[in-house]
């Protein structure tokens, strides 16, 4: 039975780092996502993970970001990793809602990910227009994407950031 819980860092990060590492290999460092994680601590109270008795075999992690010259507060959703022997269950699926269900009650406005449209338009995210957000290095405008989490806040135009170590949220 696969259990989806909040993240637990003591109990969760080395499983967790080890299964981006047999997911992704050691060049998802390289993305410029990830340039929106450095010197960032992800938001374990949003971020889920899939247990199988002891064992982690899946991960949404979240984290803080601002957007535009209003840095309206925001999460970025990522990375999202399913252990192969795991998929095709819709646990990836599973595991982003829950940890999107979370960052709203939290009381984030809008949650980012850079991901396959065909993938994460299932759970709700829409394409970002070409140019409304930039990213601190190239990034395929495709991929962006967008969906608002309080039922209010429109996606803003300009650029995308970490948001600052331990950001109050507003």
């Amino acid at each position: 039975m696969i259990t989806i819980a909040s993240e637990n860092p003591a109990c969760h990060a080395l499983a967790i780092e080890a299964l981006y590492d047999r997911t992704f290999g050691p060049g998802h460092f390289a993305k410029t996502a990830e340039r929106l994680r450095e010197g960032s601590c992800s938001l374990t109270e949003c971020s889920q993970v899939a247990i199988v008795g002891e064992r982690v075999v899946g991960v949404c992690r979240i984290w803080p970001i601002i957007i535009g010259a209003e840095e309206t507060p925001a999460v970025f959703v990522g990375p999202l990793a399913v252990d192969p022997e795991h998929r095709g269950q819709t646990l990836g699926h599973d595991l982003t809602l829950a940890a999107l269900d979370a960052s709203a009650r939290a009381g984030w406005p809008l949650a980012l990910i850079v991901g396959a449209q065909r993938y994460f338009r299932q759970v709700g995210f829409e394409p970002v227009e070409p140019d409304q957000l930039r990213f601190p290095g190239p990034q395929d405008q495709s991929r962006i994407l967008f969906k608002t989490l309080d039922g209010k806040t429109s996606l803003p135009l300009g650029d995308v950031r970490a948001a600052p170590p331990r950001r109050a949220l507003v």
